[in-house]
């Protein structure tokens, strides 16, 4: 994945929180007001259901200096990632750069549609975390508050994605878990989590409806990536190649339920239990967002649609 050297970042898409330090356990997010907090979870489970502690590999990203329950200077942001070379550079600045394009590419498609797509900045932390949603730990992983509107991403997620699930990672794979959470986003703002009752599980329930159309809605960025333009016209992404497709799919593979159930959850499949949808389903409907480009084709939630 390469951006153009000479495009525009705007870091103020992205907010340093840092940690909230002790306080909260559990590592859930309370459902109130109406939200559907669960829902919006790209990985809904525990890691320290499924596995012990793992070594300690260091992230690529200097935010990971952060110590828990500390303020991060937003403005570091802002003077360091200024274009697609510094995103080329620097990990963290290319995590700015997929927010910008995600978010201008639905800024884009809400107003061909005549709708006003409102921003929501995604929030680094470190440990521990307070939302409108509740408190979250990062055993969480990446989720998406429907409360605040924010996307909350940990900055330990993306060496555990690699150290416990065995993913192949790499910044496309870490632009498809951002796409996938704004895509929740998309979806509180079309009011789409009202069909969803978090309470409901299985293969065909709500949930899993809810986070397959969000693969396909990342998917379905994926496509216009490289003609998403900036402030100054120029296309944030320069290439997204075949290798960098292969490493979102294998990551979409291994947080289907069925993987994560058989391969971290002690070996039994209960698809009883189903909130996200299996490995092969998730890829599927990334794939389909991809080909298709078309946010009219994740509409997981027709009863005669195939979910796979």
């Amino acid at each position: 994945m390469q951006f153009n050297d000479d495009a525009e970042l705007d870091a103020s898409q992205v907010e340093d929180v840092g940690g909230s330090g002790g306080g909260i356990g559990g590592g859930t997010i309370a459902v109130g007001g109406g939200g559907l907090a669960l829902v919006g979870i790209v990985l809904y489970f525990l890691l320290g259901n499924f596995t012990g502690g793992g070594g300690q590999v260091q992230l690529p990203l200097s935010l990971d200096q952060l110590p828990v329950g500390q303020q991060a200077d937003d403005q570091r942001l802002a003077q360091e990632c200024r274009t697609g070379a510094d995103a080329n550079r620097r990990d963290e600045c290319a995590l700015v750069a997929s927010i910008n394009s995600i978010q201008g590419y639905w800024g884009d498609q809400f107003q061909r549609s005549g709708q006003k797509y409102q921003a929501a900045p995604t929030k680094f932390f470190r440990g521990a975390v307070n939302t409108a949603c509740g408190g979250a730990t990062s055993d969480v992983g990446p989720f998406y508050c429907p409360a605040d509107a924010d996307v909350y991403i940990d900055l330990d997620f993306f060496k555990e994605l690699q150290t416990r699930f065995g993913a192949q990672g790499g910044r496309f794979v870490e632009a498809y878990v951002l796409a996938h959470e704004y895509g929740h986003h998309v979806q509180n703002l079309l009011g789409t989590n009202s069909k969803v009752d978090p309470r409901q599980t299985g293969p065909t329930s709500g949930a899993v409806r809810l986070e397959l159309q969000a693969d396909c809605y990342a998917g379905v960025w994926a496509n216009h990536a490289t003609t998403v333009p900036t402030r100054s016209g120029k296309p944030l992404i320069q290439e997204i190649s075949a290798d960098d497709v292969r490493r979102a799919l294998d990551a979409a593979g291994r947080i289907g339920d069925d993987y994560i159930q058989a391969r971290l959850g002690g070996g039994r499949v209960d698809e009883s239990k189903f909130t996200h949808g299996s490995s092969a389903q998730r890829e599927k409907w990334f794939t389909t967002g991809l080909r298709t480009g078309n946010p009219n084709a994740c509409n997981t939630f027709d009863p005669k649609v195939n979910l796979g």
